[in-house]
């Protein structure tokens, strides 16, 4: 019996991989399953999306040259984050914060080994980037040969607004992955359940087990039927009666 039984097993096994229609049997029985953990994943996705938003940073940067050797270069790279540039920086655009966190705002970078430079600032508000890019370069070429001995620096392009920040998140992506995630994972959870169950659910199921071709069935009895065959039976009597059959 027990080889029986798992024979059954594997076939039963077998006969869910190629068979379609169990598969939508299976899937239909316990579909509720997959509109359940969907609907928890999205709404997990939306709570995770709107918890997690970033501020939304924008960058933009301007190029100057300086006509210099590479070690004199670096020299003037440095003095353009000094304190001493950014206060005027501060003063001219009214902003309301201290040098140290101005120069946090300000990379400053040499293009390729070149005599270009480029000064790049990320700020969350697009306009005052451009403004504080451009203000810094503008300082930096004016005071300079008032803290040394050096005139020839010149801007060579002026930031621009960039629209789109450089953190940009999607939302909406979120929630499409827990809406994606919550199908399969409810779909999968659907198939391990009816992997689960050794119950007998058709006449197929018992001629697999047994290894007999079954005959028939009894149906499935309970008070509705009952009455729908009393019914039933009643109204061919009456039937037999009207034409005069006994």
């Amino acid at each position: 019996m027990n080889h029986l039984n798992q024979q059954y097993r594997e076939d039963k096994r077998i006969a869910k991989e190629i068979n379609l229609k169990d598969l939508y049997r299976v899937l239909k029985k316990r579909i509720w399953i997959v509109f359940v953990i969907t609907i928890l994943t999205t709404a997990a996705g939306w709570v995770y999306s709107n918890l997690n938003q970033t501020t939304p940073l924008y960058e933009t940067s301007t190029n100057i040259i300086i006509d210099a050797d590479s070690e004199y270069r670096k020299t003037l790279q440095v003095i353009i984050k000094d304190t001493t540039v950014l206060e005027n920086v501060i003063e001219q655009l009214g902003l309301e914060e201290s040098p140290e966190a101005l120069a946090g705002q300000i990379n400053v970078t040499n293009v390729d080994e070149s005599q270009v430079v480029k000064i790049s600032v990320i700020d969350t508000d697009p306009n005052r980037a451009v403004e504080i890019a451009n203000s810094t370069a503008n300082v930096f070429t004016k005071n300079i040969p008032k803290i040394i001995v050096y005139k020839d620096i010149r801007i060579l392009s002026e930031a621009k607004l960039q629209p789109f920040p450089i953190n940009e998140s999607n939302p909406n992506k979120f929630i499409l992955i827990a809406f994606i995630f919550g199908i399969i994972a409810g779909t999968g959870l659907i198939f391990l359940i009816d992997s689960l169950d050794d119950s007998i659910k058709s006449e197929r199921d018992i001629e697999m087990m047994l290894g007999i071709q079954v005959l028939g069935g009894v149906s499935k009895m309970n008070k509705k039927n009952v009455n729908k065959r009393k019914k039933k039976k009643t109204e061919l009597e009456l039937r037999g009666e009207t034409i005069g059959i006994k």
